[in-house]
């Protein structure tokens, strides 16, 4: 069935439900004591089935909001309590509305009231679960689409990672016979080799999955002493981490796109701030970097792609438990990311 289809018989639906719950009432007030079938006034009787559809389309449309809006469609306990309250309230302000100003007509008094209340209150809770039940299958439906769509996503990552590996594999090998070539006298060289040969090995052997965080330190604090070799006397880099961070898991080389772009970008007083803390179940992630005036535009402007990329690896990997945010202030650049642990 079409979604034009389902929305048209999702609005008639109030309406047939309403024709019909006034019926039930007719039949037992009517039938039961051998009367007539929709005896009495009609005016009255077409008022009270007018009020019964107006019923369920005001209640159809407050459930779908709210069911909609809280997405929280499994508490089944408290949800058909709080249904029934509401119910039992405004059912019966209705009637006793309707009774004063002569809409409505209650020749029996209180038994007119408890009748229609027996009768209303049940199908009023079965027209809820149908529409609690069609908002149910919807969200499942929309979760299984994401999940489908995460999946696609997943395996086209895949695949893209497996074809990257053969150019870092053949640089991983050139470099180890640059290294054995480089004359042992030549240490600023070899060490830079060393350097980048674990950087190497880092991002093709230890990423598949989640790593310990002092790993993910140990990489980070190599890949800020290979920048330094690269990079003049005056630049200063004050690092602070917190000594907690060891055991906790955590999705490596989200810290590095950010770090690049640091080293890339400093200028002015050649001051890069880099922290790590652990809050509880919280990680705090701060890198500030001096800028200078005529780097700014052009900093944020090309850093862009590598920032998209990984605000899309923050939401496939921390869906919901992420907060990233990014200051240009007009000597400085700062980026502040906390992740839950939850």
């Amino acid at each position: 069935m079409s979604e034009n289809k389902k929305i048209v018989i999702d609005w008639i639906y109030p309406a047939v439900w309403g024709t019909l719950m006034y019926n039930v009432l007719r039949a037992v007030t009517d039938l039961t004591h051998h009367g007539i079938f929709w005896e009495g006034e009609m005016k009255l009787h077409l008022t009270a089935l007018l009020l019964s559809i107006f019923t369920c389309y005001l209640c159809n449309f407050v459930w779908r909001r709210r069911l909609y809006k809280t997405d929280e469609v499994n508490r089944m306990g408290r949800d058909y309590l709080f249904i029934l309250a509401e119910l039992l309230f405004w059912l019966n302000l209705l009637l006793i509305i309707g009774q004063a100003i002569g809409v409505l007509f209650m020749g029996s008094g209180w038994i007119d009231y408890m009748l229609i209340n027996v009768i209303y209150l049940p199908l009023l809770l079965i027209f809820y679960t149908l529409i609690r039940n069609t908002i149910t299958e919807k969200n499942a439906n929309k979760k299984n689409l994401i999940l489908e769509k995460l999946k696609v996503e997943k395996n086209e990552a895949e695949l893209e990672f497996l074809k990257s590996q053969y150019h870092p594999h053949f640089l991983f090998n050139a470099l180890n016979t640059i290294y054995f070539q480089v004359e042992d006298n030549n240490a600023e060289a070899k060490k830079s080799i060393e350097y980048l040969s674990e950087l190497l090995r880092y991002q093709l052997y230890d990423v598949n999955q989640e790593v310990m965080f002092h790993q993910e330190i140990n990489y980070l604090r190599s890949y800020i002493a290979f920048q330094q070799l690269r990079t003049t006397d005056k630049l200063k880099v004050n690092i602070d981490i917190d000594d907690a961070l060891k055991e906790q898991r955590i999705h490596p080389l989200l810290f590095q796109p950010l770090l690049e772009n640091a080293f890339k970008y400093v200028g002015g007083l050649y001051q890069i701030d880099f922290k790590l803390k652990l809050k509880e179940d919280q990680l705090y992630f701060e890198l500030r970097n001096s800028v200078s005036d005529a780097l700014v535009a052009s900093a944020v402007k090309d850093s862009g792609i590598g920032l998209n990329n990984l605000k899309r690896r923050l939401e496939l990997l921390y869906p919901g438990k992420h907060q990233l945010e990014i200051c240009n202030y007009k000597d400085s650049f700062q980026v502040t990311l906390i992740l839950s642990f939850k």
